[in-house]
């Protein structure tokens, strides 16, 4: 399977909770479907269609730290300006902490290769995360992917269903998809996060066929393991992933 591969570096980035709103802001150590999304979208310069689209990744970051951030919470209001005009809102300025990652790497796989030249000339700037995360690409190129028994999972997203699998990771809720075309609704899903190395010899497997993985050639080996991908689409739920053929 051919598929576009794009490494993506920065300084900094925070993929905050999406039901946090005073006092700290944490981050998933993870970038949730809907920021990969919202993402692309950036660099083609319009929505597109999830239907059909798939991605895999691999992310890793330097060390962590904290950010100092304000909003303004409004509330409607029933008194008047000094000038005596009526007064519609007010509110009040709420200082939080915001968990931020350190010099984030991004090694994103999509099975769109026609979509290179968009990467290579993109429509906005380039971020990851907040409008305020720059950051470039360091390589972008068309790899043809493999698929054997044996490979290394880390750093990336498996879905849901994995848990019971899996030896490690922490099972999280994430937005998977956000349609613009419907008041900005956001699809969640519930994704097992994987933050540590896991081989396919110590996943559980159930039945007698032994699945083959997508890996990529190209990717720095471990005991002469390639390192596995495991794909998702945007808009669905984790079961609607692959990993074999």
């Amino acid at each position: 399977m051919y598929v576009l591969k794009i490494v993506l570096e920065g300084i900094t980035t925070s993929f905050r909770y999406p039901h946090f709103m005073l006092g700290v802001q944490p981050s998933f150590p993870l970038p949730p479907p809907a920021t990969i999304y919202g993402h692309v979208c950036s660099t083609l310069g319009e929505w597109f269609d999830p239907e059909g689209v798939m991605f895999a990744y691999h992310f890793t970051f330097a060390g962590e730290g904290q950010d100092l951030e304000h909003i303004h919470v409004l509330s409607v209001s029933s008194g008047k300006l000094p000038s005596g005009e009526r007064k519609v809102l007010e509110g009040n300025v709420n200082p939080f902490k915001r968990n931020i990652l350190l010099f984030p790497r991004l090694t994103l796989y999509l099975n769109r290769p026609d979509w290179l030249d968009y990467f290579r000339h993109p429509r906005y700037p380039v971020v990851l995360g907040r409008s305020q995360d720059l950051a470039v690409y360091t390589q972008i190129e068309v790899i043809e992917l493999q698929q054997q028994e044996q490979v290394y999972f880390e750093h990336t997203l498996m879905p849901y269903t994995m848990a019971t699998q899996v030896p490690a990771g922490v099972v999280a809720l994430m937005p998977s998809w956000i349609d613009y075309h419907n008041r900005r609704r956001p699809v969640f899903a519930r994704y097992l996060m994987l933050t540590e190395r896991v081989t396919s010899k110590q996943m559980l497997h159930f039945g007698t066929q032994k699945p083959r993985y997508w890996y990529d050639p190209t990717a720095p080996r471990v005991h002469d393991e390639p390192l596995g991908l495991w794909f998702h689409t945007f808009g669905g739920t984790a079961d609607e992933t692959f990993a074999v053929a």
